[in-house]
């Protein structure tokens, strides 16, 4: 099947393991399914003479750049002098190379992008590593302990199945060595698609994994509590109450220092709870995505550590999760620290505190440390139910989801007014016209939507108090709403962009050819013939609309001279000669007619070009405020740059038309010139 290979000329030399294989049942494309979601298992192990050690890389044929290699080295094993024997789990987030990131997603990545809830998607820009370290006494060895990790890269954020996927795996590595990698590569790589929505049996090494990935079209209810016989109920979630049991009472504190993406820095004593906090906090906004960079577990030989860690420029919008005593010090001028309970810590929950005396060391009492006031009141009754569960026995799970449901609740209530706002600023169906370009969204006027909370806000859905305005303010200042304003216009935009080709595709192009003019009917064509092509592109068109749009097409290309037409397919074939194309005679008599219609329409053209130039929302920040980590999440935009996108999309394509209708005129003119 494949060879092991050893080297050791550098602290992450690999041994490259396993070639890629095909047998008759796999993807024409090695490793294809595997890839959907595996990048690579890693074995890291530590050398007295070179440290951390990348021992082993499947399959082979894996990339990683010595940055990579870096980190991944030093992110699989603790960072801490807790001296923990036996297994322990936890998770770490990297930042690719650019030739990483550079690759496209796989259709299947593609398709689960598009189906699963916002906070679960991928981004080719970042690489999860799922971590089985285990450290025990060995008398044979000169150091006196093994210490070795288990590590599976992929772009999936799913904490809670990779995690099981560890548990069965890592073991059966230790007790039987490299083949049983092998051999579960093989079986990853039987797995289906990463497919949200849809009950997975995914076989390896001898048991099945039963799942289901969360998807769009699920209900809160489904989202927050799956199924109970489900061998991984929550393959994308960690157990919420297990993580912040001891923080219940600041619950509503880090709501809004994750909703505004404050820089946060969770200071724990293993890997495990560190990874597990941070995975823990991002989620509490469900379903709303936390777009801030996180690092579940950060070391000081990250190739980041001085970005995050200078006094230089305010924190980052990202969360740290930490276990070295350094970090205490060195992140002293952070606004706001997390410290979780760890196992065996008392249960109940414990306040806020204001002091940042107390966090200069791990040794302090679980808490909150910030000076941050927050906008809402506690609700005191999430307490009480959660304090009884804990007297009466109640499971964790239920518990989870309690926590789940009422943070579910409380962002959902965030988000409502907004969303109804966003909807208001689409145009009338009315107003869509098939002879006009498509209509836009209007501007997003922060003042206008604050004048709407009053007769519709949060208080219509919550029962909490307090000064929602105000975090409305903060939050339109953070990376989390820039985000989600760019993919709702974007999806606006597109559901517009549909219904414009509906519209053209419906239109009686048969009474309106026979009362305009040649110029008039060349405009179209290439309105028209753009639209087609723009069509290829949106997900939600009807292959039927296409239909229809490409009759509408032949419509018009009959209704104009046979010369023109051969002009016209030969601008679309990308011809430049014309030597042998003709116009019809009357092209040139009716051009002076149809001169004031042109001037017209390029005058109204102009005007919605200039309507969709203005900036998109102006909260009276500087722009460059919305994008508080320019790499968060890959793509993160701001809105007046999303404006702009905009802009070139919609206007450039109609100057575009215009540009070659004139082209398409002069060759005209020239060609009657010539006669």
């Amino acid at each position: 099947q494949g060879c092991l290979c050893s080297a050791s000329s550098s602290v992450t030399q690999i041994a490259y393991a396993m070639a890629p294989t095909e047998d008759k049942h796999s993807s024409a494309i090695p490793w294809a399914n595997f890839s959907n979601w595996v990048h690579a298992i890693c074995v890291v192990t530590f050398d007295l003479e070179l440290g951390q050690a990348l021992e082993m890389l499947y399959p082979g044929d894996r990339e990683l750049s010595e940055c990579e290699r870096n980190n991944i080295c030093y992110l699989s094993f603790p960072d801490s002098n807790s001296g923990v024997m036996g297994n322990v789990q936890f998770s770490f987030r990297i930042r690719t190379s650019p030739n990483t990131a550079a690759h496209p997603l796989s259709p299947a990545l593609m398709h689960y992008n598009i189906s699963c809830p916002p906070p679960d998607q991928t981004d080719n820009g970042y690489m999860y590593g799922y971590v089985y370290f285990r450290q025990v006494k060995d008398k044979a060895l000169k150091r006196g302990y093994f210490q070795k990790s288990v590590v599976v890269l992929s772009v999936l954020p799913l904490v809670g199945l990779f995690t099981k996927v560890l548990e069965v795996l890592a073991p059966e590595y230790f007790e039987c060595g490299p083949a049983s990698l092998e051999a579960a590569c093989h079986h990853l790589d039987q797995w289906p698609p990463p497919i949200p929505g849809q009950p997975l049996a995914l076989p390896l090494l001898g048991q099945v994994l039963h799942t289901r990935l969360p998807s769009t079209a699920d209900k809160p209810a489904l989202m927050v509590a799956p199924s109970p016989t489900l061998t991984v109920p929550t393959p994308h979630q960690v157990q919420v109450f297990r993580v912040l049991s001891g923080l219940v009472c600041q619950l509503h504190v880090l709501w809004e220092l994750v909703l505004t993406a404050e820089p946060v820095v969770v200071m724990a004593t293993t890997p495990t709870t560190a990874a597990n906090t941070v995975h823990a906090l991002r989620s509490l906004i469900a379903p709303l995505k936390y777009s801030g960079d996180f690092r579940p577990f950060f070391t000081i030989h990250d190739s980041e550590f001085k970005e995050y860690t200078t006094r230089t420029t305010a924190p980052p919008n990202v969360m740290l999760g930490v276990t070295n005593p350094f970090f205490a010090k060195t992140l002293h001028h952070w606004p706001h620290v997390v410290r979780p309970a760890e196992d065996g810590q008392s249960m109940s929950p414990s306040k806020r505190s204001n002091s940042r005396k107390q966090f200069r060391t791990l040794d302090h009492k679980p808490g909150v440390y910030t000076k941050f006031k927050p906008h809402l009141q506690p609700d005191k009754s999430l307490s009480k139910v959660v304090l009884r569960g804990i007297q009466t026995g109640r499971p964790l799970e239920v518990q989870s989801a309690l926590l789940r449901r009422h943070l579910l609740e409380l962002t959902q209530s965030f988000m409502i007014p907004l969303e109804r706002y966003v909807a208001s600023l689409m145009p009338l169906h009315r107003n869509i016209s098939p002879y006009k370009s498509a209509p836009s969204l209007r501007p997003f006027n922060p003042d206008e939507f604050l004048a709407t909370l009053e007769s519709a806000g949060p208080h219509l859905t919550s029962g909490i108090k307090g000064d929602w305005e105000g975090l409305y303010r903060r939050f339109f200042r953070c990376v989390n709403f820039s985000v989600w304003f760019n993919a709702r216009y974007r999806e606006i935009s597109e559901k517009l962009a549909v219904l414009h080709l509906q519209a053209l595709s419906e239109a009686d192009l048969e009474g309106w050819v026979s009362s305009h003019g040649e110029v008039e009917k060349v405009d179209l064509i290439l309105r028209v013939r753009s639209k087609l092509h723009t069509a290829q592109g949106l997900a939600s068109i009807q292959s039927s609309t296409i239909t229809k749009l490409q009759a509408q097409l032949d419509t018009l290309l009959r209704s104009i001279p046979d010369d023109l037409r051969k002009v016209l397919m030969n601008n679309n074939n990308d011809a430049t000669s014309t030597s042998t194309s003709q116009c019809h005679s009357n092209c040139k008599q009716h051009e002076h007619a149809d001169d004031d219609d042109a001037a017209a329409a390029a005058e109204e053209h102009s005007h919605d070009d200039e309507i969709l130039k203005v900036e998109c929302i102006d909260i009276g920040v500087d722009a460059g405020e919305y994008v508080a980590d320019e790499d968060a999440e890959g793509d993160v935009d701001n809105v007046v740059e999303a404006n702009t996108l905009r802009n070139s999309d919609v206007g450039g394509d109609q100057s575009k038309e215009r540009k070659n209708a004139r082209n398409l005129e002069e060759q005209c003119e020239k060609i009657t010139a010539a006669e």
